[in-house]
C-alpha cells in the first residue's frame, strides 16, 4: 500500500492508497492530525501504526510512502519514522522528483511541496487554465496554465491566522467560533466579529481570483482545498469545485509519475 503525508504548519493530513503491480487505486482511508514540531519520530511512527491497525493494516503492508511537507525541521524526522516503522525510505517533493509540472516562477526551488501537489492534482482532474484555492494556515492561490504549467501565484494570511492576531491584539475581544453569521449587520460583538472574518476573507479570496482570471480567461476554473475550503467556497463567485483530497491525489499521481520515471533506465538495458 501506499502510505501518503500532507506536512503542513497546522495539521498533517494521512492517507492510503492501495498499490496493484506498483500503481496506486483508489483512495483507502484519510486521517487529520496536529504537526506538532517537537514531536519525535517513535510518536509519528506508534500514533499513524495504530491508526493503519484501527484500519485493519499491518505496517508491513506499506511498501511505499510519498510526501509533501513545508515543514522542514521535522523532515528528518519523518525520515526516521519511515525507515525505522516502515522499512521504506520516503519520496519527499522536492527538486529532482518526477512531479510533470513544469515551474515558470523565478525560482522554482521555492515553490511549497504541497502547491506543486496540488496543481498536479488540479490539472489532471480539471485541465486548465485553472486556479487552485488552498484554505489552510496560509490561503494559497496556484495558477496552472493551459499547457498545465505553474505560473505562480498568491499568499495570503488564513482565515484562522487572521482570527488569532485580532484576538492577541484586542484584549476586550473574545475568541469566536469562526462559522457562516447568520446575517451581515451585526447587532452584538460575537456578531460583527464572525463577520468581519467571514464575509472579509470571502472577498479577500473573490477579489485575487476576479484579477486572476481577467489575465487567465474566462474559462477558467477555481478549484478549493484544504481544512477550511467547506466553509468559505460556497460563498465564492468564482469556485466552483470544492476538493477535499486534491493535494493527496496530487501527491498519488505524482508517485506514479515518479516510479515510471525511475523503471525507465532497467527497461532500456
Amino acid at each position: 500500500m501506499l502510505l501518503t503525508l500532507n506536512v503542513n504548519n497546522t495539521n498533517t493530513v494521512i492517507a492510503l492508497y492501495p498499490l496493484t503491480d506498483g500503481k496506486p487505486g483508489e483512495l483507502r482511508m484519510t486521517w487529520r492530525i496536529s504537526t506538532r514540531h517537537q514531536q519525535t519520530a517513535d510518536e509519528y511512527g506508534i500514533l499513524i501504526r495504530n491508526l493503519l491497525q484501527g484500519e485493519g493494516v499491518q505496517s508491513s503492508a506499506i511498501t511505499a510512502i510519498i510526501i509533501a511537507s513545508v515543514v522542514p525541521p521535522i523532515d528528518w524526522i519523518l525520515r526516521q519514522f519511515c525507515e525505522r516503522y516502515f522499512k521504506q525510505k520516503p519520496v519527499f517533493i522536492e527538486p529532482g522528483v518526477k512531479t510533470g509540472l513544469p515551474i515558470l516562477t523565478d525560482n522554482p526551488s521555492e515553490v511549497g511541496a504541497d502547491r506543486v501537489a496540488n496543481c498536479v492534482g488540479a490539472f489532471e482532474k480539471y485541465g486548465g487554465p485553472c486556479i487552485v484555492v488552498d484554505f489552510g494556515t496560509a490561503t494559497n492561490f496556484d495558477v496552472i496554465s493551459r499547457k498545465g504549467e505553474f505560473l505562480g501565484g498568491a499568499i495570503a494570511p488564513g482565515l484562522n491566522i487572521s482570527a488569532e492576531a485580532l484576538f492577541a491584539r484586542a484584549a476586550r475581544l473574545p475568541r469566536i467560533e469562526i462559522k457562516k453569521p447568520a446575517k451581515v449587520i451585526g447587532t452584538n460583538t460575537v456578531d460583527n466579529l464572525q463577520i468581519g472574518l467571514f464575509y472579509g476573507h470571502i472577498g479577500l479570496v473573490d477579489s485575487i481570483l476576479a484579477r486572476m482570471i481577467a489575465e487567465l480567461g474566462d474559462d477558467t476554473v477555481c478549484v478549493a482545498t484544504g481544512g477550511l475550503s467547506n466553509l468559505i467556497a460556497g460563498e465564492s463567485k468564482f469556485i466552483k469545485h470544492v476538493d477535499d483530497t486534491l493535494t493527496l491525489d496530487g501527491l498519488r499521481i505524482i508517485y506514479e509519475r515518479q516510479s515510471r520515471a525511475q523503471k525507465k533506465p532497467a527497461a532500456g538495458r
